[in-house]
């Protein structure tokens, strides 16, 4: 069967391309930059020039294919970009969904996240949730706007699945979780804040619940929600802690005076440029948030089954340690 991906490049469409390669399916990837992209064409995988925020090279892209993985998304935390956020997870996704309909596309899945939820306060939520108000974050805010261009193309009769990851680990991402376990490694966490906790989902077990909803399990206008097991930040790193023999940070941050401090940089970073990492955004969106879903549809109609988080950690600790050993040599 030919599928098209969207994301191919990233930490779980790479591993949904390389899945289906093996699986002896044809694939076209959409890539920005064919040339950044030769180990995909190395493995046998067929690269096309384009961008999700180009409609025609998504409609030239797509054509032929049976079956289409929408993976591709803006996801970055404390930088004010929301025109190429926009841009890229609303208008993209309109594009890519558009030429689905346009084509008489068999059936699609589309990668959303629990961040749609934006903060749940502790509560688990589960796919029947529906949250309205203010959004933390720029990627969240825009992630909800694509999800309804979603919804309104499954309302129209186009058959998409959708599927909500949680926060995704493991071995090969660059992303903020691998960042937090370098930061971790080398010992340079000053604090973790307080309550703040996530799903954790092995990059896996992530790519295995998309292809489980492009199977028949997948039902056309349902969303499942990929969440692993929930988990504090702080926990998170005692269990690192355990796996690793190095200490977790002794000082944990108070809601209270996160939200304190983003206030204060609302002001400050007016004035001057503000790293990412202590922004008014990134602040607000470690205050004690809880990103967090019930997984239990996806366990019962997909067959899903996130592995446990001391499993996935450990693995992916000794991938970032190795990474860490290999930039230090000379």
């Amino acid at each position: 069967m030919k599928y098209f991906l969207t994301g191919a490049t990233g930490f779980i469409g790479r591993n949904i391309a390389e899945r289906l390669l093996r699986e002896g399916h044809e694939v076209v990837a959409l890539v920005r930059n064919p040339a950044k992209a030769r180990d995909l064409s190395a493995m046998g995988i067929h690269v096309v020039q384009g961008d999700v925020t180009d409609k025609d090279s998504v409609l030239s892209g797509m054509q032929g294919a049976r079956r289409v993985f929408h993976i591709a998304g803006w996801y970055k935390i404390g930088v004010h970009d929301k025109h190429t956020a926009t841009a890229v997870n609303v208008e993209g996704t309109r594009n890519v969904l558009d030429a689905m309909k346009t084509l008489g596309i068999e059936k699609g899945v589309y990668t959303s996240t629990l961040a749609v939820n934006s903060d749940t306060r502790g509560r688990l939520v589960d796919e029947t949730y529906e949250y309205t108000g203010p959004h933390l974050s720029i990627y969240d805010e825009t992630k909800a706007e694509a999800h309804r261009v979603a919804k309104a193309f499954i309302d129209e009769g186009l058959p998409l699945v959708i599927v909500q990851p949680g926060l995704v680990y493991g071995p090969g991402d660059t992303g903020p979780s691998h960042n937090l376990l370098m930061q971790f490694l080398l010992r340079k966490l000053p604090m973790v804040p307080q309550k703040t906790a996530f799903c954790w989902a092995h990059v896996d077990d992530i790519a295995e619940g998309h292809l489980l909803a492009m199977s028949e399990k997948g039902v056309p206008g349902e969303n499942y929600f990929l969440a692993g097991p929930v988990c504090s930040l702080i926990d998170a790193l005692k269990l690192a802690e355990k796996l690793s023999g190095v200490p977790a940070p002794s000082l944990s941050a108070p809601p209270w005076l996160l939200k304190t401090m983003s206030m204060f940089m609302t002001g400050i970073e007016k004035i001057v440029d503000v790293p990412a990492d202590y922004t008014s955004e990134y602040l607000r969106v470690s205050a004690g948030v809880t990103y967090i879903g019930d997984n239990a549809k996806a366990k019962k109609a997909l067959g899903w089954t996130p592995r446990p988080l001391e499993e996935g950690m450990k693995e992916t600790l000794e991938y970032v340690r190795k990474a860490q050993e290999r930039s230090a040599s000379p």
